[in-house]
């Protein structure tokens, strides 16, 4: 290959790469500022704090939230790599698609726990500490498979009943409502045109949580 070619194929990638990194960093911005805009214009949280992931791939905000039902809400977002025109195919490959992991903790106590994890998303499946004690079963919600954990079957309705409030299920990859440390825990594949409807399922979820659930 001549030299002139070989410098031309260069400054070519060069500026693909380049225009890349600018409209994908703009995209990232704009889903991490309406995923933003969007949540706290639901909650309306008394005091915020965030930490920067860094790059333009996500960011974590803690909110307080003067609720009845609600002290903390919590949230984690991860976002695929727009930005990069090189990392941005594997990426996908590996990470497959936006992140939007959600941990709520309410004022009251959580007596028993719940697992709905999806059937076939997992390439290594979550740690879950009292895998053994619990019950296993598996429930069609939607036409997606989820394998559920529980301490009591009661539990599995409600649940069941509330992963059907999302917008769309497939984007539900694993729910848990946790005793030890308290918290209900959603993780999914978040949606600008959805984002506030599934947070707001995620609220009345909790401040119609089931009695029997309750400590």
């Amino acid at each position: 290959m001549e030299t002139s070619m070989l410098i031309f194929i260069i400054m070519v990638l060069a500026a693909v790469s380049s225009l890349q990194f600018y409209k994908g960093r703009k995209l990232n911005l704009m889903l991490m500022q309406h995923y933003l805009r969007s949540i706290e214009g639901i909650l309306k949280p008394k005091d915020k704090d965030y930490v920067w992931l860094g790059g333009y791939v996500g960011f974590r905000a803690y909110y307080k939230l003067d609720d009845p039902d609600i002290l903390k809400f919590e949230y984690t977002l991860t976002l695929l790599p727009r930005h990069s025109i090189l990392y941005f195919p594997v990426s996908l490959l590996i990470n497959r698609h936006d992140k939007l992991y959600i941990v709520v903790r309410p004022t009251f106590e959580i007596k028993r726990e719940v697992h709905f994890l999806q059937k076939g998303y997992f390439r290594m499946r979550p740690g879950i500490e009292r895998e053994i004690e619990l019950l296993k079963g598996e429930e069609e919600i939607g036409g997606v498979k989820f394998e559920t954990l529980f301490d009591n079957y009661e539990d599995v309705k409600p649940v069941k009943e509330f992963i059907e409030g999302f917008s769309n299920v497939k984007n539900i990859k694993h729910v848990a409502i946790v005793p030890k440390t308290n918290v209900i825990y959603v993780f999914m594949k978040p949606e600008p045109d959805t984002i506030e409807k599934d947070v707001r399922n995620i609220l009345r979820f909790i401040r119609n949580f089931p009695k029997g659930m309750k400590g």
